[in-house]
């Protein structure tokens, strides 16, 4: 993947499981489809959204096998790189790239907060690993480690590193990264609830949750930012926002796999120790999807 390609939505996709728990790759296969057919730019696989942490090695790479098969030739495929170890990290980057992904989304090694020459050697050996185009992920809220712009400058210097996801819910490290950074990498909203802030600021795309049960939505409020149609974006902004906001939650997962099965685009079903919503946890978000959908607006 080319620099120029980072751009567009992107869906953080889920993945589908069937009542026995295991993967259901029939579903992923058509609903990766309709993503893009839906507007979407590309995938990015195996993300929290996605339950990566959940998922063994093995699946992990018949995952991306089954979304390169399913994809149309020249679809962008984004593996999302995480794990206990480097070692483990690096070589899925090496599987991602066996598998036809075209770049990798690069995170922090899971549970240990490393500091700042820790994170950059376990960076860099992933970003090493294969001559994919990478881009960095910072969620501080997750993982306990903030990239700041000082350390996504040092970062970049890796030649294959070309956008830069940002969760960390501050708009002025958005600001601060551009500053620092100018044009020199793409710069993507990580939290649904920032989409127009965040493109508003000059960001060039959207690593979108609930885009996976609203894609047209998704796309158009994406559209209407990046093309300064401020008017616009914030009425349809307003409309979405209450289901947005299921995006930065602990029970995400659910609540988005929630969305998508009541618009006939899924099921409930998420692997444990993560439960299906259930009584009056289930109720209120209910009520807050229908209402949504009641007011949903035409596009």
């Amino acid at each position: 993947m080319q620099k120029t390609d980072w751009t567009g939505v992107f869906t953080a996709i889920t993945t589908p499981f069937h009542a026995d728990g295991k993967m259901d790759e029939d579903h992923l296969a058509s609903h990766s489809s309709w993503l893009i057919e839906s507007g979407c730019t590309g995938i990015v696989a195996l993300g929290s959204l996605g339950e990566g942490a959940t998922l063994t090695f093995a699946e992990k790479v018949r995952q991306l096998e089954v979304l390169r098969s399913a994809l149309r030739a020249g679809t962008p495929l984004v593996a999302g790189i995480s794990g206990l170890s480097t070692a483990e990290c690096v070589a899925l980057a090496r599987a991602a790239e066996n598998a036809g992904c075209d770049g990798l989304m690069v995170l922090p090694a899971y549970v240990y907060p490393s500091d700042w020459r820790e994170t950059e050697a376990h960076f860099s050996a992933v970003i090493n690993a294969t001559p994919l185009s990478c881009m960095l992920y910072n969620n501080p809220i997750a993982y306990g480690i903030n990239l700041s712009p000082g350390n996504v400058v040092e970062l970049a210097r890796h030649e294959n590193v070309h956008a830069i996801k940002d969760s960390s819910g501050d708009v002025r490290q958005l600001t601060a990264f551009r500053e620092v950074l100018g044009d020199g990498l793409a710069l993507f909203a990580g939290l649904d609830d920032m989409v127009v802030e965040t493109t508003l600021m000059g960001g060039d795309g959207w690593i979108a949750g609930l885009v996976n049960a609203l894609p047209v939505e998704s796309v158009r409020l994406f559209s209407l930012a990046r093309e300064g149609k401020v008017a616009e974006a914030r009425e349809l902004y307003e409309w979405f926002l209450p289901l947005l906001r299921f995006d930065t939650v602990p029970k995400f997962v659910q609540l988005i796999k929630l969305v998508q099965a009541e618009v006939g685009r899924g099921s409930e079903t998420v692997r444990p120790p993560r439960l299906a919503l259930a009584a009056e946890e289930r109720d209120a978000a209910m009520s807050i999807v229908r209402s949504c959908l009641e007011r949903r607006p035409t596009t």
